[in-house]
């Protein structure tokens, strides 16, 4: 197993917990020199924070963890492509990559909307790969939308 595989699959599990809470299920996990610093999963809901994003519960636990705001080497893995808000957070702390699992088509700011980690005007670029078990991630949202139907 990859560790691409390995951290997504861990992203995906993740996601089942926020699934189980009746969340739109997104998990993501933040890698650094080989070990999670941070991981989240959706919690705008039970929450009531609409900034409580998966990508943004794990940057939150990551930022503790490393005790800075900045995470340089750090690379993030996530089930759905991120959307507008969740990007510039990402690019704001400095993390070297994001690999995400499916796309987004209607609010994703890593290509399929807006495309901000390659966005030359900004004072850093991400490096931004998609594709890791993108069909898992998928089918969960499909099936998870199709019981809100």
């Amino acid at each position: 197993m990859t560790d691409e595989i390995r951290w997504m699959s861990r992203a995906l599990a993740l996601a089942q917990q926020a699934e189980l809470q009746g969340e739109v299920p997104v998990g993501a996990v933040i890698v650094r020199d080989g070990e999670i610093i941070g991981e989240g999963w959706n919690q705008p809901i039970i929450s009531h924070d609409p900034t409580a994003h998966a990508e943004i519960q794990a940057l939150r636990s990551a930022c503790h963890q490393a005790g800075n705001y900045r995470l340089p080497g750090a690379t993030l893995y996530v089930t759905l492509e991120p959307c507008l808000m969740c990007a510039g957070a990402l690019v704001h702390a400095r993390l070297e990559r994001v690999i995400f699992a499916a796309t987004e088509p209607k609010t994703g700011a890593a290509g399929s909307c807006f495309d901000i980690f390659n966005n030359d005007n900004l004072n850093h670029q991400v490096i931004c790969e998609n594709g890791v078990l993108a069909e898992q991630s998928g089918e969960l949202l499909r099936t998870f939308f199709r019981s809100r139907r």
